[in-house]
């Protein structure tokens, strides 16, 4: 007998699949002009005329603009999950190597989208994001250092929520400077594994 949980999904219909389209449309379209012209700069009627639908349609996908900056951050935290679930042959992996392919992935991410992420990334500051948001990243950290810490990795008494909260706003400092323009472009990559080495010696420094 066939487990009704363990059933496939039944298709998407004809209909859903139009309106996914079009709502994929409407955010690659917004996308598209965030970059060339700015967030601010751009409006609901130029994403409508890019994408190519009336002005209406916009706010049958999107009750305003800011909700593009909420689906920004949702296909990113999507993508990031599916990186970190990708097999890569190690296993068991040390909290080190956890912390660094973490934050190898979140380099990965930001830099394959360079332009974008800059615009989106103020966007988001300004629209009160950090305030508001579940801290996605520091769940993913902590759960790294508890895992760590079942071992024996680290010291029992670290903080592992604390010290995944540190590791996230470690990683959205060195975000919000590598985001800035300058003349000398800040390599995001060995940044963050700098606040892996720093957070972790500091955990492990003192175990007496």
């Amino acid at each position: 007998m066939t487990d009704p949980f363990d059933a496939p999904s039944p298709p998407v219909g004809r209909r859903e699949r139009n309106k996914l389209r079009v709502k994929n449309r409407l955010y690659d379209a917004a996308l598209r002009l965030f970059v060339e012209k700015g967030y601010e700069q751009t409006s609901v009627d130029e994403i409508a005329e890019e994408a190519d639908v009336a002005r209406r349609t916009f706010f049958n996908y999107y009750q305003r603009k800011e909700d593009l900056i909420d689906a920004w951050g949702e296909r990113r935290r999507s993508h990031l999950e599916a990186r970190l679930q990708e097999p890569d042959g190690a296993s068991p992996r040390s909290v080190q190597l956890s912390l660094e392919r973490c934050m190898n992935v979140l380099a990965d991410v930001n830099e394959s989208e360079r332009g974008l992420t800059r615009v989106m990334l103020s966007a988001w500051v300004k629209a009160g994001r950090p305030m508001d948001e579940e801290p996605f990243a520091a769940h993913i950290f902590s759960d790294i250092l508890e895992e760590a810490k079942r071992r024996g990795e680290i010291p029992e008494k670290v903080n592992t929520r604390g010290a995944g909260y540190l590791l996230r706003d470690g990683y959205l400092g060195v975000l919000y400077r590598w985001s800035r323009p300058g003349d000398k472009p800040l390599d995001l990559q060995a940044e963050l594994l700098l606040v892996c080495d720093l957070v972790l010696h500091g955990m492990t420094a003192r175990q007496g």
